[in-house]
């Protein structure tokens, strides 16, 4: 693995880790953020609308420029829906 892509790896695990830690400290944002998702599923810009309200009503902040681990946490969103609806 060359030295950049690690490099942008371990910005990853660290970006996620601060993310989980603020779940685990208040469980409430995974509610707000999966709330916020819901309203926003068939939005053609879904991650923007998701990405601003999430930052403007809980602790976790989404830049206007997204990393990887941003990108990650919105895709997971959108699973978490698509699974919830192939359980209904």
């Amino acid at each position: 693995m060359s030295s950049a892509s690690e490099s942008r790896q371990a910005r990853m695990i660290d970006e996620l880790r601060v993310f989980i830690k603020k779940v685990l400290g208040d469980p409430t944002i995974a509610v707000k953020c999966v709330e916020i998702a819901r309203r926003y599923k068939d939005d053609p810009e879904s991650n923007e609308k998701m990405a601003r309200e999430i930052s403007a009503t809980t602790s976790v902040r989404i830049p206007e420029t997204w990393s990887e681990a941003d990108k990650m946490f919105l895709d997971i969103l959108k699973d978490v829906l698509d699974d919830e609806a192939a359980l209904y």
